[in-house]
């Protein structure tokens, strides 16, 4: 695409320099500019993109945009000042890809716990009933068949469009995506067309990055405030925050619920091992999630199908065969000694929580419950202890463990949990900072039948960070060793 035409789209208040060229790429890491790019500097977290303009210049960027001007402007390369470079980015990419959220049906899933559950069950759900489409998650991107890796939940905005361009390529016509409130802020979806977005529930968690619990709602808001007014707005009607995060948008609001009257009612009329029972608005399905917690990612997506047009008998004949995600709810059977064991992302005190419960809905009489949790390092430290709290009071015996430490200590992890235990409940714990270890303490102590062991917070990763290196490392994988 020409720079001429790909720029107007930006509102930029100076210019310096002229560069006529067709673009090659645009892009905000320095690193992978190459000749004819546009390159976008942005103040990051970490460190500020206007330190690698002369980098990106040096490796062939014609043109930069920018939110103040260097000093030394390099000849031949076009300079715009523009007010939000994020927004720009956006616009930019949006443009360079040719539009592709307007050429996709893409749908935001946002929310603390369930997003990559409903956002992998409505991709799922569509290649049942016949269609292409992809996905974008915290555990793994698909370009409809094709399978990419992925390392944030919402990656940035270039990163997006490419990926929504390659879905469009490949034939795609929905693409599902998680919305973090981490992109929110950060603008990772400015220019993206949503033809709808979906609330799932809203509790303590990244309180590290908002500060307060305010901002993180406002800015899981925000996603449903910038909706279109021909989109939908699918809400957790029991969530106590589902009607905040609606009453401003212009979308057309749809709720779900299992207690309280919605538009999409839903009943669990069967909580088994094998699978839920659901009543969803008068029809009975069964599905093979486990756990209440599941039945609103059921009711979301079920939701969230109808208003893309699906019949609801044929949504819920496509749902029945969808399998739990990887790391959510993900079990390991030992036959002879009757113990099961569980690996779940669950790494906040919310989805902690409902997971020890549904637990001790389906275990049998006299059986325990033996959980292996940890807190990951530079991130929320209030979490910590109310986790701890949590691990203790819905099992029999609890290892406290590392889960991803990164840059911090594991031991004042540990330490930061611990404090929030009852001098009562030190008997029943164990601190084993090795999580190879604490996991096959665990299987060590399940000597019942029935036992149930839990391990919780990393679920479908296969590394663990240690000091700014990630090393292999498989939950599911180490307590199949361990326990069959």
């Amino acid at each position: 695409m020409n720079w001429t035409e790909l720029k107007k789209h930006i509102q930029f208040f100076d210019i310096k320099g002229n560069a006529e060229f067709e673009v090659a790429g645009v892009e905000s890491d320095s690193r992978r500019v190459k000749e004819n790019f546009v390159f976008i500097a942005q103040k990051g977290l970490v460190t500020d993109g206007h330190r690698y303009i002369g980098a990106a210049v040096e490796q062939g960027a014609r043109a930069i945009l920018c939110e103040s001007l260097p000093e030394v402007l390099s000849p031949g390369v076009e300079f715009l000042q523009v007010k939000d470079p994020a927004l720009a980015a956006g616009i930019l990419a949006d443009g360079f890809y040719g539009q592709p959220s307007s050429r996709l049906k893409l749908v935001g899933v946002t929310g603390t716990n369930g997003k990559t559950t409903t956002a992998t069950l409505l991709y799922r759900l569509m290649k049942a009933l016949g269609f292409k489409a992809g996905l974008l998650s915290t555990v793994r991107n698909y370009i409809h068949d094709r399978a990419m890796e992925t390392s944030h939940t919402t990656p940035d905005v270039i990163r997006i469009n490419e990926m929504l361009a390659l879905m469009v390529g490949a034939g795609c016509d929905y693409a599902f995506m998680e919305v973090s409130s981490h992109a929110m802020k950060q603008q990772r979806t400015a220019g993206l067309r949503f033809a709808g977005g979906v609330f799932t529930n809203l509790t303590h968690d990244h309180l590290d990055y908002h500060g307060t619990f305010k901002d993180y709602l406002d800015c899981k808001k925000l996603f449903f405030d910038q909706l279109p007014r021909d989109a939908f707005a699918v809400t957790n009607k029991d969530d106590r925050n589902g009607m905040v995060m609606v009453q401003n948008t212009r979308a057309r609001v749809v709720t779900y619920a299992l207690k309280q009257l919605a538009e999409v009612k839903g009943k669990i009329k069967a909580n088994t091992l094998q699978g839920l029972v659901l009543e969803v608005n008068g029809m009975e399905v069964h599905s093979r999630l486990i756990g209440a917690f599941n039945g609103y990612n059921f009711l979301a997506c079920f939701a969230a199908a109808r208003e893309l047009g699906f019949e609801p008998m044929e949504i819920l004949a496509g749902m029945s065969g969808l399998p739990a995600v990887d790391g959510r709810f993900d079990t390991v059977y030992h036959a002879e000694k009757k113990v099961l064991g569980i690996v779940d992302y669950a790494h906040t005190p919310d989805a902690l929580t409902n997971v020890l419960d549904t637990i001790k809905e389906l275990k049998a009489p006299g059986s325990r419950v033996i959980t292996v949790v940890g807190c990951g390092g530079d991130r929320d430290k209030t979490k910590r202890p109310v986790m701890a709290r949590i691990a203790m009071e819905k099992s029999d015996a609890v290892i406290f463990t590392s889960d991803n430490p990164r840059t911090e200590d594991p031991q004042q992890i540990l330490d930061d949990m611990i404090a929030g235990l009852e001098p009562q409940q030190m008997h029943r714990m164990i601190r084993q900072s090795d999580r190879r270890e604490a996991i096959k303490s665990a299987a060590r102590m399940a000597d019942r039948p029935g036992d149930i062991i839990l391990i919780a917070g990393k679920g479908h990763e296969t590394y663990q960070e240690i000091q700014g290196k990630r090393f292999p490392f498989d939950d599911k994988n180490i307590l199949k060793e361990v326990l069959i």
